[in-house]
């Protein structure tokens, strides 16, 4: 707390923070029920490598259980989490050994790092919107997937 806020603001702005940890930290230890107990079942999610707007709870539940699925060696390392007002981002880097099928790439057995940004917003102790980003180029060249940009002739 500074000495221009009050008591009440400084509840309010710490909230949104634990929030998120609260559903990243549950993400790391592959607790897709716990993580999903953070979102409000009516949040708006957009997923923009997955063009996904509009969607709702079932869009997380459903990528956070194919990431813990097809990485059963998930390491979520959090590199910054900003807060602004009930907006949270946080930058994230997900890694593991594929072992399944992830998002149209047939399992190689590849290892995946990849640098991802999610905006959170909060409403009360719940996450409300979650817009994730991530490189699709930057996941198809980790897991060996040929270049999605032009037709290649064999």
């Amino acid at each position: 707390m500074n000495r221009y806020s009050t008591p009440e603001e400084s509840i309010v702005s710490a909230r949104p923070r634990e929030t998120v940890e609260a559903f990243l930290n549950a993400f790391k230890l592959k607790d897709v029920d716990a993580a999903m107990s953070n979102v409000a079942d009516d949040a708006k999610v957009t997923v923009f490598p997955l063009q996904v707007r509009g969607g709702g709870a079932d869009v997380v539940r459903t990528l956070l259980e194919d990431v813990v699925t097809s990485f059963p060696d998930l390491l979520i390392t959090v590199k910054d989490v900003i807060e602004v007002g009930r907006v949270v981002v946080a930058e994230f880097k997900i890694e593991g050994t594929q072992s399944a099928d992830f998002l149209g790439a047939i399992n190689q057995e590849k290892h995946l790092d990849l640098d991802t940004a999610w905006r959170f917003t909060v409403e009360g102790d719940h996450l409300a919107g979650i817009d994730a980003y991530w490189c699709q180029n930057q996941l198809y060249r980790r897991l060996a997937v040929k270049r999605q940009d032009h037709v290649t002739i064999v």
